[in-house]
């Protein structure tokens, strides 16, 4: 044999035939591979909360009735049914494209759906309403919570921009309309002037809000707030009668005004506080502390307490001509004509006029002791109307008044009707 492997052509020969038997053992049909069936399982699902979508004339017509999710059952080929549910390729919808005005049943429907899938909708019909689209433009009211307003404030005309809305929906929606209102919501005491953005909310009669569209959404709301304040004098009233020999010469206070707070309709009524001093056990000069007394509707004064000042003169034994002489000034009325009003408090931006009095003058109807009164003028008052709280539009604002000590005076006039513009 190792003659033989040394020999060549006995290593081809050999060759050879291992060659032929690797070839003869490979197989040489013409059969192709085809795939074999296995028939799959069958898988049922249920998919909730699927949206539903309507096609109809949206700008001429509005539905109601649709509801706005739908559960549906699928049943199939278990790998179809998965690939449905995870992916929600699909659509649930109503097809009103033809639909007349009124009220009518219509099925729901699926597409995007494979067709080896059976869909069933739940519910599979719904009865729809039909109706005319309309739009109608509304004034907008404010809405704000009353008890929020501190304390000696009220509140003015509310300016709402723009003043008016449109309003579309179904005619059944618009003719139930009764209530168009921007809601202003604050938590806190409002003292001063607020502005909001607010958004616009349509209610029937009952305050159910109403399925419609508002253009624009929101508007914005200015309210003025302001203080209900009025300057007046403080009277002196003399109660009681003081003790045998004592005469009270002067009763004075250290402060001759006070400022009360109230509605418009009480301080309109009101013009003076008073202080009552008892001189029924006086027998001295003496200082008291007084409460500043009020009447119904004023909510608070300032100041609440005063200092009277009381002068006595006692009789001393001895005959009249003994006694100390009491000089009493006659007290007299005079009516200071002509007192020009002023406006303090003005934006730079605004503009302001004074419409009632016409003539922006006030008259004063002052008492005090005669020579006093007979050397007064309107220079020496000033009248003035605050426009610091205000925006545009037109208020009843309160006159304030300054003068000199010693006397008292009340206007003719008590309020002044100002008209406030923006400035261009």
């Amino acid at each position: 044999m190792d003659k033989w492997m040394d020999n060549p052509w006995f290593v081809k020969i050999l060759s050879l035939v291992l060659a032929l038997l690797l070839y003869s053992s490979v197989s040489h049909t013409t059969n192709k591979y085809t795939d074999v069936y296995v028939p799959g399982g069958e898988s049922t699902a249920t998919i909730t909360d699927i949206p539903v979508k309507a096609y109809y004339d949206t700008k001429n017509l509005v539905v109601t009735g649709i509801p706005n999710t739908v559960d549906m059952t699928l049943k199939g080929p278990i790998t179809h049914v998965q690939t449905a549910k995870a992916l929600r390729n699909f659509e649930v919808y109503v097809d009103l494209t033809n639909a007349k005005v009124g009220r009518q049943k219509v099925k729901l429907q699926v597409k995007d759906l494979s067709d080896r899938i059976k869909a069933t909708i739940k519910p599979a019909t719904v009865y729809v309403t039909v109706q005319e689209k309309i739009t109608k433009e509304f004034k907008v009211n404010a809405d704000f919570n009353a008890d929020q307003i501190a304390d000696g404030y009220a509140v003015g005309q509310p300016v709402i921009e723009p003043r008016k809305v449109k309003v579309t929906g179904a005619k059944s929606e618009i003719d139930r309309i009764a209530y168009v209102k921007a809601v202003i919501e604050d938590n806190k005491p409002l003292k001063d002037t607020v502005s909001r953005e607010a958004r616009v909310q349509v209610l029937d009669k009952d305050l159910n809000k109403l399925a419609v569209e508002v253009q624009p959404a929101t508007v914005k709301v200015t309210i003025p707030i302001k203080s209900t304040a009025k300057t007046v004098p403080i009277n002196i009233v003399q109660k009681g009668t003081p003790p045998s020999g004592v005469t009270i010469s002067s009763i004075s206070l250290d402060t001759k005004q006070a400022v009360i707070y109230g509605s418009d309709d009480v301080l309109k009524n009101t013009n003076s506080t008073r202080v009552e001093v008892d001189v029924s056990k006086i027998t001295d000069n003496t200082t008291l502390t007084l409460p500043v007394i009020i009447s119904n509707g004023i909510t608070k004064v300032t100041p609440q307490l005063v200092k009277a000042t009381v002068t006595v003169t006692k009789q001393q034994g001895g005959t009249a001509n003994q006694q100390a002489e009491v000089t009493i000034q006659q007290q007299e009325e005079k009516t200071i004509s002509d007192v020009p009003i002023k406006m303090k408090g003005l934006s730079p931006d605004e503009t302001a006029a004074i419409t009632d009095p016409a003539n922006q003058m006030i008259n004063l109807i002052v008492d005090g002791p005669s020579t006093v009164l007979d050397k007064m003028e309107p220079g020496d008052f000033s009248a003035y109307v605050d426009l610091s709280n205000l925006g545009p539009g037109s208020h009843d604002v309160d006159i304030q008044i300054n003068g000199p000590s010693g006397v008292n005076w009340r206007p003719d006039k008590s309020k002044a009707a100002i008209t406030i513009t923006k400035n261009a």
